[in-house]
């Protein structure tokens, strides 16, 4: 998905009317963006066989990729990945989140507000859809015209895809890319043939449609399709999803290796074909002018792209059957601020003593999710000293494994200093007040050193919840990753996996 991004933002460059066919959404207008120059783009694929205009995907297209018909798929967002673009020249990050974690759907339009993190889109979809079919009184023109309701059901759709991901990592999200699942198929039409690694021979030859042998080969355009759709493998029983984005994050990194030494970035017939890809199966926030992604474009091309998968803690069947990924939130969000901030260790100890001065006018709230009595207030005293005003304190509903830093608008400065004393991440918030950082206390914050005398109220079972492992995503074996480890993969070369 990245990829079309960047070749379309390169053949912008080339042929400056390609803005012109591509499908703008208002769904992030009113966001509060990332501070500075970063850029937190999220990509979102859809599982749906139709095009951005709501058109079936061309029947030769339907049966290349093995993916059934048009009434085949939802409006699932299948991919969901947070691009990373720092502001400095450190390599770019992907984190991808799998699709069937099980969270809380801030825009859920039943009473029951849990879900699949994918369904998020699929169901605000379907309630603007139902309710124009249900509305005998409306007499607007989109009740009618198929393409309007089309466009006002996505946009549904696109802002509560969004805000499932903002609400589960925390982070503001500056632009989305939303890509249909036919341009997978077709952006690798053009770029065919698609080298790619396998570390054993894999088989699904109903489902996807999937037969490969181990070791690097090439494939065509319909076998990527099988590449990056197989889940499950007649011959080994613990394949799961998570392997699914895996292959999807490593035939993403071949197709960069591929722009890179395969010449595609300086055919004119194929960047042509690329803008025409992207004008069928690419929407962009109105905020996201092409013309921005061609710095973005550079940095995915020249720089390592870093895909990283979240971690689960379980899997889990419902009462009603429906198969799901549990997750730790806090653990989540945590991993998540920790890959953001990509902060080498040398920088942070040579902050100037000017950033502390900023914190003087910057207010400090601490919530105390340790389950430890008058820690809150103790620590929001030892760490404001002269360097903050001392703001509001709280309990959480309920005890955290793990601590936290957010801020509001104009306390980047201040967050970050607190940040390197006391050895967490620093994240901006559209839910923290401007000039006020907010610190949550978890059970792994070091309480002693800041606070003497504390008694634990937490149940005597309450234990730390370790930092999961982060491995190779190409590693076998005993080696190889699973689900409860944080995976990742490099663009620098053609990754083999499983």
């Amino acid at each position: 998905m990245s990829v079309i991004v960047v070749l379309a933002a390169i053949a912008w460059n080339t042929y400056h009317d390609v803005s012109e066919g591509i499908t703008t959404s208002t769904a992030l207008d009113g966001a509060s963006p990332s501070t500075g120059a970063e850029q937190n783009i999220l990509l979102i694929g859809l599982d749906s066989r139709r095009d951005q205009q709501g058109r079936p995907l061309d029947e030769d297209i339907l049966g290349a990729m093995h993916a059934g018909d048009e009434t085949s798929g939802s409006y699932d967002a299948d991919v969901l990945i947070v691009v990373h673009v720092p502001a400095g020249d450190g390599p770019v990050t992907a984190i991808s989140v799998p699709r069937d974690d099980y969270v809380e759907l801030p825009d859920c339009p039943t009473p029951d507000c849990q879900g699949k993190i994918k369904a998020a889109y699929r169901l605000a979809y379907e309630s603007v859809i139902d309710s124009q079919t249900t509305d005998d009184s409306q007499s607007s023109a989109a009740s009618t015209d198929m393409a309007a309701r089309e466009q006002m059901a996505r946009e549904a759709g696109r802002k509560a895809q969004i805000n499932a991901v903002k609400d589960l990592l925390q982070i503001p999200i500056d632009h989305f890319v939303e890509i249909t699942l036919g341009a997978f198929f077709q952006i690798a039409r053009v770029v065919e043939p698609i080298t790619v690694c396998l570390s054993e021979d894999t088989s699904d030859q109903y489902y996807s449609g999937a037969e490969f042998h181990a070791g690097t080969q090439q494939i065509d355009a319909a076998q990527a399709m099988s590449f990056v759709r197989q889940r499950r493998d007649a011959n080994d029983v613990l394949f799961t999803d998570l392997d699914r984005t895996r292959r999807q994050q490593a035939f993403m990194a071949s197709v960069v290796n591929a722009v890179r030494h395969g010449g595609t970035l300086w055919n004119p017939v194929k960047l042509h074909a690329l803008l025409d890809v992207a004008k069928q199966n690419l929407a962009v926030d109105a905020g996201f002018d092409l013309a921005e992604l061609v710095p973005f474009a550079s940095a995915a091309i020249d720089r390592s792209v870093e895909f990283y998968t979240l971690p689960v803690t379980d899997f889990r069947t419902l009462p009603d059957g429906e198969d799901v990924n549990i997750v730790d939130a806090e653990a989540i969000r945590t991993i998540t601020q920790q890959l953001l901030s990509g902060e080498d260790p040398s920088t942070a100890q040579s902050r100037t003593e000017s950033d502390r001065a900023s914190a003087q006018h910057v207010t400090l709230d601490v919530v105390n999710a340790a389950g430890l009595d008058g820690v809150a207030a103790g620590v929001q005293k030892a760490l404001a000293k002269d360097d903050f005003i001392e703001g509001s304190v709280g309990t959480a509903d309920s005890v955290s494994a793990a601590s936290s830093i957010t801020y509001g608008s104009g306390a980047q400065s201040a967050a970050e200093s607190l940040a390197d004393e006391t050895g967490l991440s620093a994240v901006a918030s559209d839910a923290v007040a401007p000039d006020t950082v907010l610190l949550t206390v978890g059970t792994d914050f070091p309480t002693s050193e800041y606070v003497d005398g504390l008694a634990s109220t937490a149940d005597a079972t309450t234990t730390q919840i370790p930092s999961p492992t982060t491995v190779a995503a190409t590693a076998i074996g005993e080696a190889a990753p699973t689900p409860t480890n944080l995976t990742v993969m490099s663009t620098g070369s053609v990754p083999c996996v499983r």
